[in-house]
């Protein structure tokens, strides 16, 4: 895990480095071509204004959220840009969304995928439209399918299988991922690795916008499989929902869960969640906005055609000292 975790820090410094490149060179008089959709004209990269749009699945009340937005909005003041933030949890309001910036002609445009049925043809149309188009936090396995530029995220189906793995290897037994979003490609990749290195596991689905209801589900659950070792969780929330199932269900279930936040570093620091898989969502955000600048003022395609991974990185005991600082400020 921690292997992992340098290979990010890798990563991200070249991606910096590159970064670092091609603002030189777009200062030296680089020239951006076209207006609207395409960018703006004339002068240097750090005369022009952009704006960009980023529309996500956000639903109300989902902390995680937050630190997407710094990190785009972090990324948006660097560069000079406006950055439109918009959001639905609804797959056809967020189309609607992406349509609604298609036709205002925005700079560029950064979307989440969680159904891409649903989203894909809408973001199509940016890029038909000649609006540089790229995708983060959901839909890595279908962004190409829509002609998207470029994608950053985690591998959800390394992610599960990262945690089915360590379960089975530190507290084997039968295993319950939760849901919180019936249908979220990204949710189910997940659970659908969990199952893959964790065999004795099954799902349940909850609803997430309703923190009581996940409670009381899970709690359910427990008191009628008492067999149950493991709670997997995909999102921090529902983490210290899980928790508080526990406890009122007598069980002694261990909870691992997807994402951080404070309350989540300072449970794994106490003992009270064995682990979390962290997907980097600042970094998803920052890096969404930067590739759609670097592109609009130098042409830079990131990750060559492949998707750029912010994840899977596992968060424990063994690492949670250097981590917990960071999570104060919404940047992990």
């Amino acid at each position: 895990m921690r292997s992992t975790r340098r290979s990010l820090q890798a990563l991200v410094a070249v991606t910096a480095a590159t970064m670092a490149l091609a603002a030189c060179s777009s200062e030296g008089g680089a020239q951006s071509e076209g207006g609207g959709g395409g960018g703006g004209g004339g002068g240097g990269a750090a005369d022009q204004e952009f704006t960009i749009a980023m529309i996500t699945h956000e639903a109300p009340g989902d902390t995680f959220w937050d630190k997407i937005r710094n990190g785009a909005e972090a990324a948006a003041a660097n560069h000079n840009i406006t950055l439109n933030y918009s959001n639905d949890p609804d797959a056809g309001a967020q189309a609607t969304l992406i349509q609604n910036q298609v036709s205002s002609q925005v700079d560029g445009l950064a979307v989440t995928m969680p159904n891409p049925d649903a989203i894909g043809p809408a973001a199509q149309a940016a890029v038909e439209a000649g609006i540089p188009t790229v995708a983060f936090n959901a839909g890595g396995d279908a962004y190409k399918d829509f002609g998207i530029l470029m994608y950053f995220g985690s591998n959800e189906d390394l992610a599960g299988q990262s945690v089915g793995s360590k379960i089975s290897q530190d507290n084997p037994g039968k295993t319950v991922c939760v849901i919180q979003e019936q249908g979220q490609v990204q949710l189910e990749g997940r659970c659908a690795g969990v199952a893959k290195t964790a065999p004795d596991s099954e799902v349940l689905y909850v609803n997430g916008r309703d923190l009581p209801s996940v409670q009381q589900t899970i709690g359910a659950k427990l008191q009628q499989d008492t067999s149950i070792a493991n709670i997997v969780t995909l999102g921090a929330d529902i983490a210290l929902a899980s928790q508080k199932a526990i406890a009122d269900a007598g069980s002694s279930a261990q909870v691992a869960t997807f994402d951080l936040n404070a309350d989540v570093a300072q449970q794994i620091q106490d003992g009270g969640i064995a682990f979390t898989v962290d997907q980097q969502p600042y970094v998803q955000g920052y890096m969404a906005v930067t590739s759609l600048w670097l592109n609009l003022t130098n042409g830079n395609d990131i990750g060559g055609g492949a998707p750029v991974l912010t994840g899977p990185s596992i968060v424990d005991s063994s690492n949670i000292e250097q981590i917990i600082p960071y999570t104060a400020n919404n940047t992990r």
